[in-house]
């Protein structure tokens, strides 16, 4: 199997406060629905269904072939989508860590889909708020990250609510829920 998206700082960060933060919300509705966009390692995945998370209530997607194949070997249901394109229903979670990066033309054009979010780094997370919330059911909510180094997110009408960051060499990294 080719290359997938291995866990970096941004996955650890956001498993991390998904350790915190699911528990709460299965809590309130043991029958949670999570939708990962992205899923990549799947390590998100396995954060979920570790909490208590239904394993038939965990749905994911990914570009990345590979990734695809991945994750379903690992037991989880997971298809070829680009943001919500192939998505159905709606979820009490889903999970974004978007590719954020200002495009930088002497990255290699390999890792670019895994890192580079468009020329400002917010282009396909704006495209995800835009779409997310029609497959949000009415008290969900999704964790996202962003770097620092992401500019001109267009937050729409969210409410949103920092859940903590963590500053690497050049950028911080943040974990948001919106509402």
């Amino acid at each position: 199997m080719s290359k997938i998206y291995e866990p970096a700082e941004d996955s650890y960060l956001m498993s991390n406060i998904l350790k915190r933060e699911i528990p709460k919300l299965l809590e309130k509705n043991p029958n949670l629905k999570a939708l990962e966009v992205g899923a990549g390692s799947g390590i998100q995945l396995e954060v979920l269904f570790s909490l208590g998370t239904k394993k038939a209530n965990i749905f994911s997607s990914d570009i990345d072939k590979n990734a695809i194949a991945y994750c379903n070997l690992l037991g989880f249901h997971c298809i070829n989508s680009d943001l919500f394109e192939n998505i159905d229903g709606k979820y009490n979670v889903i999970i974004f860590n978007p590719p954020y990066l200002p495009e930088d033309l002497k990255e290699p054009r390999e890792s670019k889909t895994a890192t580079t979010g468009g020329k400002n780094g917010s282009e396909i997370i704006n495209r995800f708020l835009k779409q997310a919330k029609n497959y949000l059911t009415r008290e969900g909510k999704i964790f996202l990250i962003t770097s620092s180094l992401t500019k001109r997110i267009n937050w729409l009408d969210y409410q949103k609510k920092l859940l903590g960051c963590e500053k690497l060499f050049m950028e911080e990294l943040c974990v948001w829920e919106l509402i």
